[in-house]
């Protein structure tokens, strides 16, 4: 397993390595220690979401606010997605920036992201699954998103898919909007929670 940090700082992918023989393939999709390597002590699961989608379902960009905020350990164990990162905290220097990782079962990898971060994703097979390890439960007072077509944000997402999105993320504001009505975290107030959870 190798974890190399993406273009949004406090993300990361980690390329994973699968074993197989004539009976099939096995696949150690999450190491705590290997995590902890590079982000520190402090990642706490508390729940497991997993997700079924047609190619085109766009889902994000979602975020939770902070406190606590919900990183989210992501993988997909069949299909293929193209999985996006985006800073949304204010303050960040890379305030704005995105990354991607194309996540496909035939090629596994996975997703690291910490609180005040956005996710996103469009499956780009029928049947992709995607399941996330994230570290607070459900919370829908505390869970947003920005819409994932803001000319803004200016996401990759691929000309040759025709979109499927739900009606909570169509309705998404855009990044300005969510950034004028305070919805989006801070860059102090990320750091602070960083630093309670790995014990600074």
């Amino acid at each position: 397993m190798q974890i190399r940090e993406l273009a949004v700082p406090d993300a990361y992918a980690l390329d994973l390595l699968p074993h197989g023989d004539a009976r099939g393939r096995f696949t150690e999709w999450f190491r705590a220690d290997v995590l902890a390597e590079a982000i520190g002590p402090g990642f706490r699961i508390a729940q497991a979401n997993h997700s079924v989608s047609a190619r085109g379902a766009l889902r994000g960009v979602h975020f939770a606010s902070v406190p606590p905020g919900q990183a989210k350990y992501v993988y997909c164990p069949a299909g293929t997605v193209l999985d996006v990162v985006v800073d949304l905290r204010v303050g960040s220097p890379t305030f704005g920036v995105h990354d991607t990782v194309l996540l496909d079962s035939e090629q596994p990898r996975a997703v690291y992201l910490a609180e005040g971060l956005g996710h996103a994703f469009v499956s780009l097979a029928d049947g992709s699954s995607v399941t996330y390890l994230v570290s607070t439960g459900y919370s829908p007072g505390r869970e947003f998103g920005v819409h994932p077509m803001d000319p803004e944000l200016d996401l990759p997402w691929p000309a040759d898919v025709e979109f499927e999105l739900s009606a909570k993320d169509l309705a998404a504001p855009t990044l300005a909007e969510a950034r004028a009505q305070g919805l989006l975290p801070t860059m102090a107030q990320c750091t602070a929670r960083y630093e309670e959870l790995r014990g600074s």
